[in-house]
């Protein structure tokens, strides 16, 4: 009687990564210190901007909780947001939906990480990038990294920050252009946003690159 071969699954579900220090300690033995997270907010919305942050962390003052900024409530967002601000070294820059359509959302993106990396107080000697892509004309060295904001505390920081700042901005913008619930959905293709375009058509905000605006 052959025996019964036990399944390679693990009796309980696995936890969901938890970002740590790993990265940036490894950074700090070579030689590299500070150490810098860099991350954006908005890629994919329709409309408003994208918003990059750069986060220089006390390793002496981490705060607790931080993880990629989408695994968090809104109120967990804001919470640490202000613990970030009070503890570590941050920049914030952004590229409006003018600069997205003349460019591209990548082109962007990267413009909008690299110009905060460089309004830093404190100068990074190296910076850990969400993604693939590192944003190019940085004046330090910089690692790309999959997947960060769910790996590095400091990218998870930067997430966070991005991400607060860009809602904070289209609940403004929804102030200015009432019609289009931009406080609700901030600019993403979601059901009501598509709507309200239908109804009353595009605002100076919306990405005139991005479909459905763009000339197929």
């Amino acid at each position: 009687m052959s025996r019964r071969k036990q399944p390679d699954s693990p009796l309980f579900p696995l936890q969901a990564p938890v970002p740590d220090f790993t990265f940036e300690r490894a950074a700090h033995r070579d030689g590299f210190w500070p150490v810098a997270g860099a991350d954006e907010a908005g890629r994919g919305p329709l409309a408003g901007p994208v918003v990059a942050a750069a986060v220089i962390l006390d390793p002496d003052a981490i705060p607790a909780g931080l993880n990629d900024s989408k695994l968090l409530t809104a109120e967990q967002r804001e919470a640490l947001f202000e613990e970030i601000l009070a503890t570590s070294t941050v920049s914030i820059a952004s590229s409006s939906s003018a600069r997205i359509d003349t460019t591209d959302i990548l082109k962007a993106s990267l413009d909008a990480m690299r110009r905060a990396v460089h309004a830093l107080e404190l100068a990074a000697r190296i910076v850990l990038v969400d993604g693939r892509d590192v944003p190019p004309g940085l004046s330090c060295h910089a690692k790309a990294i999959v997947k960060g904001d769910s790996r590095s505390v400091s990218i998870a920081a930067a997430s966070i920050v991005a991400k607060v700042t860009r809602d904070r901005m289209m609940a403004r913008a929804d102030a200015t252009f009432p019609l289009y619930g931009f406080a609700h959905h901030a600019g993403y293709a979601t059901v009501k946003h598509r709507t309200a375009i239908e109804s009353h058509g595009p605002c100076s905000l919306h990405r005139m690159s991005f479909r459905p605006f763009r000339q197929v």
